[in-house]
């Protein structure tokens, strides 16, 4: 009799125990924020549920998933911010910078996964890059600008002056193009500026560029990236030469890009949310980078931006478009 009493006992501790690891697993809600809906972006948010999917976080399953852009408001940003930290999710991925500063301001608590910044230290989401110590780690897109320049050098040899369009009011597009002017400027190359500080500003700003400069290149500016066939079709008809540093504007009309792969960085930043479902804080976590870079190349942009592509540029590019 008291055998079976503890056998009994002993099959409603397993069950209890199956039902509450259950419950837990079935427990986990990430929300996904991004300034903006562009290929790159959207990358990231893929990568980051797939690689969650393939950690055993799998979406209708045992994970809740919501998403929401800002259309390139930073004060819908702020309000999208507010509203995830009031439905208490287990943990935040802000996807660019005026999402991640957003949610970084509205919630200390909440664990927050950044992607896609290219200087979160600038933009004031950490302090360092040691392990923050609050409730904020993630994934930098920053890259070295030495590769960027030589590339800019094999597809306009002769470059003298280079163009970029930005917005100035974003941090770490405002970063990026003060070291490109001091780096550029070492080499006798002129950098000159065009502002967009809105999404439609991108085809005026790089209109008035024409007659000024002999390429333009463009940064992970999220205003120009989301508006990238804007400025293609400046380029096509004025014959500049455009050179991206993000891969997906290659198959929209840039000619080269030497940029990393934004679905494998959404990967990266899925495995920090995993390890913090799993129970490790994010503050201990130091943000990473990546520097696996892929070069792009698109034959019919060359040809329509007035540029023959040498046949050791094309030998070493991972992809060609033809």
């Amino acid at each position: 009799m008291l055998l079976k009493k503890f056998k009994v006992s002993a099959l409603a501790l397993v069950l209890g125990m199956s039902a509450a690891s259950a419950a837990l697993a079935q427990d986990k809600f990430v929300a996904i924020t991004a300034i903006v809906e562009h290929p790159a972006l959207d990358a990231v948010r893929d990568g980051v549920i797939k690689q969650l999917a393939n950690d055993g976080f799998v979406e209708g399953k045992n994970l809740k998933v919501k998403y929401q852009s800002a259309q390139g408001n930073t004060a819908t940003a702020a309000q999208i911010a507010r509203q995830f930290i009031g439905e208490k999710p287990d943990a935040i991925v802000a996807i660019a910078t005026p999402s991640a500063q957003a949610v970084v301001a509205a919630t200390k608590t909440i664990p927050v996964v950044f992607a896609a910044i290219t200087d979160p230290v600038a933009a004031q989401l950490v302090k360092s890059k040691e392990a923050s110590g609050t409730n904020v780690t993630g994934v930098s897109d920053v890259l070295e600008l030495e590769p960027q320049i030589e590339l800019i050098k094999k597809v306009v040899p002769n470059v003298k002056r280079v163009g970029v369009v930005y917005n100035p009011g974003e941090a770490n597009s405002a970063v990026v193009v003060k070291q490109l002017k001091e780096m550029l400027a070492k080499q006798n190359i002129t950098l000159v500026e065009a502002s967009a500080p809105r999404s439609v500003d991108v085809s005026s700003a790089a209109r008035s560029l024409i007659g000024k400069v002999d390429a333009i290149y463009t940064t992970t500016d999220n205003n120009v990236v989301s508006s990238y066939e804007a400025l293609v079709k400046v380029g096509n008809e004025a014959d500049i030469p455009l050179i991206a540093s993000d891969t997906d504007s290659v198959k929209r009309g840039a000619i080269a890009a030497l940029g990393l792969n934004y679905f494998n960085l959404g990967e990266q930043s899925g495995a920090l949310v995993t390890r913090i479902l799993k129970g490790e804080k994010a503050g201990a976590i130091p943000f990473e980078t990546s520097k696996n870079l892929s070069l792009f190349l698109n034959k019919k942009a060359a040809k329509e931006q007035g540029v023959t592509l040498s046949d050791d540029l094309v030998k070493t590019a991972e992809k060609v478009f033809e």
